[in-house]
C-alpha cells in the first residue's frame, strides 16, 4: 500500500492496483474489503470529529483550530466517499444497459 500525505491533515492509504483481488479468489484484499475499510475510516474521522465538537461545546478544553481541522477532513472524506459511491452506481448502471 502507498500513503499519500495530506499536509496536516494526515495521510490516506491507497492500495496497491495487483493487490486487489476483484474476483475473490486470492491472496489479495477483495473490492468489498476494501470500500468497507474506506466507509469504517470515513466513518472514524466523522466520529473524532464530532467527539472533538462536542468537547469544545461542554467546554472542556480543546483548540479551536484542531477542531476545524477534524470536521473539514471529515467533510473532505465523505465527499470523497460519494463520489466514489457514485462512480460505481454509474458503472453499474452502465454495465446493467450492456446486451450479452
Amino acid at each position: 500500500m502507498n500513503n499519500v500525505s495530506l499536509g496536516n491533515i494526515g495521510s490516506v492509504a491507497i492500495p496497491e492496483p495487483a493487490s486487489l483481488d476483484i474476483g475473490g479468489s486470492g491472496g489479495g484484499a477483495s473490492f468489498t474489503d476494501v470500500l468497507k475499510s474506506a466507509v469504517d475510516s470515513v466513518n472514524a474521522s466523522n466520529d473524532s470529529a464530532a467527539a472533538q465538537v462536542k468537547n469544545v461545546l461542554q467546554g472542556s478544553g480543546g483548540d479551536l483550530n484542531s477542531v476545524m481541522v477534524a470536521v473539514e477532513k471529515a467533510d473532505v472524506s465523505f465527499q470523497l466517499m460519494m463520489q466514489v459511491r457514485n462512480k460505481i452506481v454509474s458503472a453499474y448502471q452502465d454495465i446493467e444497459k450492456m446486451q450479452f
